[in-house]
């Protein structure tokens, strides 16, 4: 079992009930091959790039699946025959998918063995300057340092 998406492109003159019926059908043929359905998107009518087969504008489809390469050949086939469809593809995404969890399990290990950062300075008080530690200044500006007692 392979995860693809399938992206297709309906007439914009179709009604919706046809596009939804017929959305249904690759759903069903494609749980009757053993494999799931894992998402169905409506993008709406938008405007193509460039004009095909007399149509400026379709109805976007973005079906995502798993299922065997039989499974597939066959709703190809089917978006192939079908006269609601102006244009399809179909992307293999388990390879993409893979190669994007290696890299954030990556990633997540250079940053366990990147060192933790250095805990930052204290924040200044007012009347601080930066040179001087917070002992060596007074509690309140104006009021004299306290000294430590010298032992005679």
């Amino acid at each position: 079992m392979r995860i693809y998406e399938e992206l297709f492109i309906v007439k914009p003159d179709a009604p919706e009930e046809e596009a939804d019926q017929f959305v249904e059908q690759l759903r069903s043929h494609l749980m009757a091959s053993g494999g799931t359905v894992d998402k169905v998107e409506k993008w709406g009518k938008r405007r193509l790039a460039y004009k095909v087969d007399k149509y400026h504008e379709g109805a976007y489809v973005l079906l995502q699946f798993s299922a065997g390469p039989d499974a597939v050949k066959e709703v190809e086939r089917r978006l192939r025959v079908s006269d609601l469809v102006i244009k399809f593809l179909t992307v293999r995404i388990d390879e993409t998918l893979k190669r994007l969890e290696k890299r954030k399990k990556e990633r997540e290990m250079r940053a366990a063995r990147r060192p933790a950062p250095a805990a930052a300075p204290a924040p200044l008080l007012p009347g601080m300057s930066p040179g001087v530690s917070p002992q060596e200044t007074p509690a309140m500006p104006g009021l004299p340092r306290e000294t430590q007692p010298r032992e005679s």
